[in-house]
């Protein structure tokens, strides 16, 4: 294993094998805790794509609500589930599966189409062209921007769906998708994820379809791994410590140094390690 490959399995926070049973009581207590010694909060808030990461992130922040409402003899806490689809989503069904699977404590919708297309046509009319794929992150930026609108005015925090596979490559929209307040999944590479969702009980269409960001107008449900160019299993297996094709090794090893600044904060005087 090459001195990169380890440094980046540390940083991400990866073990090459889990206990689905022990990760999920792990992270539903952090998500307790979080909540009681931060009394400001009275929940979390989290978009629901009917994906695998936002379906397993929601039910983890469910059961901790759950747990909290319970032990405290009253409804004191809440998680939101927000569907924010952009016009009519493709795979609304599995959005509706997950959605009666986590059973979230309220349920809002919120189309985003008007505010990104909006967005969109200012920017044309002072002269600056978006592509599809910059569209693809004003989606992004304006679903994060909803789900802080609805924390605030719910008094919840935002929860974050990343997590190793995505972390890795950069994989995210900065000050989107990668915008939150907590991240319940970090640790967790792609298949340790399913793990956890098995054990939960979940419908395995949700995490056994193929992941894809929908981001772009143009290439509509266009696969990660193809946007990628490197898979899941792939990228798995190199942060669970083993070997894998050069070639995808360097490719994993390329985006994870391109996207560097997407993982740390906004860079000051004081900051050495883009040198």
């Amino acid at each position: 294993m090459s001195t990169l490959q380890e440094t980046i399995i540390t940083e991400l926070g990866v073990k090459p094998t889990i206990d689905p049973k022990e990760e999920i009581r792990r992270r539903v207590d952090f998500l307790k805790e979080y909540l009681v010694k931060n009394s400001f909060a009275n929940g979390y808030v989290l978009g629901m794509s009917g994906g695998q990461d936002s379906t397993l992130a929601s039910k983890l922040a469910q059961n901790a609500i759950n747990e909290l409402n319970e032990e405290a003899g009253e409804d004191r806490y809440q998680f939101i589930g927000v569907r924010l689809p952009y016009g009519k989503q493709f795979d609304e069904d599995d959005c509706q599966d997950a959605v009666n699977f986590v059973k979230p404590s309220k349920v809002l919708t919120v189309n985003i189409q008007k505010a990104v297309d909006a967005s969109v046509a200012s920017l044309n009319e002072a002269g600056i062209s978006i592509s599809d794929f910059l569209k693809g992150n004003e989606k992004a930026r304006e679903r994060m921007k909803v789900q802080y609108s609805i924390g605030g005015s719910h008094n919840c925090l935002v929860l974050g769906t990343d997590h190793a596979s995505e972390a890795v490559t950069g994989f995210f929209t900065k000050h989107g998708d990668g915008a939150c307040d907590l991240i319940p999944l970090y640790g967790l590479n792609k298949r340790q994820g399913k793990l956890l969702l098995k054990e939960l009980g979940c419908p395995d269409h949700l995490y056994t379809k193929k992941p894809t960001a929908d981001l772009e107008d143009d290439k509509p449900a266009l696969p990660d791994e193809v946007a990628l160019g490197v898979t899941y299993d792939e990228i798995d297996d190199y942060l669970e410590g083993k070997e894998v094709a050069e070639k995808s090794k360097n490719r994993i090893e390329e985006l994870f140094l391109k996207t560097r600044h997407k993982r740390n904060p906004a860079v000051t005087i004081a900051d050495n390690w883009w040198k």
